[in-house]
């Protein structure tokens, strides 16, 4: 998914950041048998997830009111979470997820920051982003309100600093790109998400998703390649046929394995 003009680039859920702790928390805490609203409102009323105001506990409901659906798509997120899977493993699925609706969060990982860590990039500079988001207006992104100088300013910053939360940055003032590693369990979950979206084996393995964890499709084939080694799914290359057997039907069904 890119940008298009079909995407309306919001700068308030950017500036907000990754908010990976409060989310953790509130889809820990989250209730099926309610509905996503009144969810919402129980985190409003309660304030379970501590925040030290009522401006920071409103901002938290909207982004996570725009970003998620917690009974559909999202729900073998909100699953782990329920069950406490490990936040280290669980971050990156929440990366995922996350982009299905942050158009741009997505289109800056997968157009910007991959090209610039495969070029042998060592660091990044908060101008060169700024100079990025000036291109994908041109490209046909809309906005919500025209973005000051001073909203592209704030705008790139949470871009950086979402990538650092997510470990693939590292620094405050200069940002350093990470050695980053998918931890396993995070790399079959995601399989078995992109091949819920119809994703051929063969595509699977190109597929851009994986630029978001800085993983080109030759790293993604010596993954499959070792975790063939040690039976945790099958896969077979024959010339351009290429076969993958993932150990369950769907990624909600992983989910529940990982955390059963």
């Amino acid at each position: 998914m890119t940008l298009s003009r079909a995407n309306v680039v919001s700068s308030f859920t950017v500036v907000k950041g990754s908010i990976i702790d409060e989310t953790y928390a509130v889809f820990a805490a989250w209730d099926f048998a309610r509905s996503k609203r009144e969810n919402l409102d129980r985190l409003r009323d309660e304030n379970f997830i501590g925040a030290n105001s009522t401006t920071w506990l409103r901002d938290v409901a909207k982004v996570l009111n725009r970003r998620f659906d917690p009974d559909g798509r999202d729900r073998g997120l909100v699953v782990l979470a329920k069950s406490g899977c490990d936040l280290e493993e669980w971050k990156p699925l929440l990366l995922w997820h996350m982009t299905r609706d942050e158009f741009l969060v997505r289109d800056f990982l997968l157009h910007w920051l991959f090209p610039a860590y495969d070029s042998g990039a060592f660091r990044v500079r908060s101008d060169e982003v700024e100079t990025y988001l000036a291109g994908i207006r041109k490209r046909g992104a809309t906005t919500e309100h025209e973005w000051s100088v001073e909203t592209t300013k704030r705008v790139g910053a949470g871009l950086l600093k979402i990538a650092v939360d997510f470990g693939l940055l590292r620094g405050s003032v200069v940002k350093e790109f990470a050695s980053y590693h998918l931890p396993e369990r995070s790399f079959l979950y995601l399989l078995h998400a992109m091949r819920d979206e119809k994703l051929s084996p063969g595509k699977l393995v190109g597929a851009p998703d994986w630029r978001m964890f800085l993983m080109r499709p030759a790293d993604v084939e010596h993954e499959l390649l070792r975790l063939h080694q040690f039976r945790k799914l099958e896969y077979q290359v024959a010339g351009s046929l290429v076969q993958l057997s993932l150990p369950c039907t769907s990624s909600r069904e992983y989910a529940e394995r990982m955390v059963a």
